[in-house]
């Protein structure tokens, strides 16, 4: 869940739109619509770029380049000032560039690349939504399965014991009393299948970890991983002892009425 989530994210992140305006836009209407921008709430971050900035990035992109060479011989910066516009939510981009269009604005842009990227950021939030669906869906599976195994544990163990269930009925003993073992045992299945969990997600991480580095350089899955390794066992183990505590109340309270 994590690696979808994660990867999600980065994706997300290097989604965006920039605003481009006319050479002769003053620097104080640019920075205006930055700050205006900044105020919406779909708006994440807001960066300007200036003309210089913009040439010095793209010297250091493509040093000892052919391009930069030939940029050195031009006397003027060809590149022009611009915004860099980063959502919340890629659904909202369209939002966004629909604000651009204000009249007080449109006079010193020269062109928003929303309409350039529009399919593709279209596409990848399509994407994110079913990867997300499919990630609880997935979710919500593994879980039943985890319970119905539990579950299906705590009925043969009391099936197999039932003669000893019937005798401590005959004498007394409470349906509290009869069901605490049973309970606990559930508790016990659920804190080894979490600790087994663990144990195996450590190999399977450091052999997936080059793959995902590749798909998404900023994520370090590995160093996530045994850096918060105590509270995702923490976790684990939570959800094991509350999966298996419920597997067997019900299995339990089935075979009671039984």
């Amino acid at each position: 869940r994590f690696i979808t989530i994660s990867t999600l994210d980065s994706v997300r992140d290097k989604i965006d739109i920039s605003v481009y305006f006319i050479e002769s836009a003053p620097e104080d209407e640019i920075i205006r619509i930055q700050k205006s921008l900044e105020g919406l709430e779909q708006v994440k971050s807001v960066e300007y770029i200036s003309k210089d900035e913009a040439l010095e990035r793209f010297k250091n992109r493509h040093t000892n380049d052919a391009a930069a060479q030939a940029l050195e011989e031009l006397d003027d910066n060809p590149f022009l000032p611009s915004i860099n516009v980063k959502a919340y939510d890629p659904s909202d981009y369209s939002n966004i560039a629909s604000y651009l269009e204000n009249d007080s604005f449109k006079s010193i842009i020269e062109k928003v690349t929303f309409a350039q990227n529009q399919i593709v950021i279209e596409r990848l939030t399509a994407i994110i939504e079913n990867v997300n669906r499919g990630g609880l869906f997935l979710t919500l599976i593994l879980a039943v399965v985890a319970v119905l195994v539990a579950f299906n544990t705590i009925w043969l163990a009391m099936y197999s014991n039932k003669e000893e269930i019937g005798i401590m009925r005959l004498v007394g003993a409470t349906n509290s009393y009869i069901r605490g073992p049973y309970i606990v045992e559930g508790i016990v299945y659920g804190i080894i299948a979490a600790i087994l969990s663990i144990l195996i997600a450590g190999p399977f991480i450091l052999f997936i970890d080059p793959w995902i580095a590749k798909i998404t350089p900023e994520i370090d899955l590995k160093i996530y991983f045994f850096s918060n390794i105590l509270i995702l066992t923490l976790y684990q183990l939570i959800f094991g002892i509350a999966l298996g505590a419920i597997s067997s109340f019900i299995a339990i309270r089935k075979y009671m009425r039984v």
